[in-house]
């Protein structure tokens, strides 16, 4: 079986980050911060909202897995700048990928996006978890 690879937009934000210098690196992760889009009004239950422990701050993830593909939505607080960019960028990066690209993102790849000295390293945690409770919720749907 071979292996599918990451959804191509997430592939592109990652190369956007590495063609940066480190404080630039920081400034594209707050514009991803101000560019999360609000889940529409209504459309998932309170209740279908998965709460991310990793992250300090109140962040929340539901994948409508009845989708062809799959929609990946995030919650966020505008107080918590870098923990929304996060979820912005895994938004952006699984907007329109298959369910396949989104199961192959690995868990450390928050670690491929230069940021380890702009972050810290239980920020990139807070993204590795939002990326396992997608991938979960894709899994558990099926």
């Amino acid at each position: 079986m071979s292996q599918a690879a990451i959804p191509e937009a997430l592939a592109g934000i990652r190369d956007d980050f590495l063609a940066l210098g480190q404080s630039d690196r920081l400034q594209l992760l707050l514009e991803f911060s101000d560019e999360l889009p609000d889940p529409p009004a209504g459309v998932v239950p309170a209740d279908a909202w998965e709460r991310v422990p990793e992250c300090q701050s109140p962040v929340f993830i539901h994948v409508d897995s009845h989708k062809t593909p799959p929609e990946v939505l995030a919650s966020a607080p505008a107080e918590a700048p870098t923990t929304r960019g996060f979820a912005s960028i895994l938004v952006t990066g699984c907007h329109g990928a298959s369910r396949e690209e989104i199961l192959a993102i690995p868990l450390d790849f928050p670690q491929s996006l230069g940021l380890e000295e702009a972050v810290s390293l239980l920020r990139l945690r807070g993204m590795a978890g939002m990326i396992w409770r997608i991938q979960r919720q894709l899994t558990e749907s099926s």
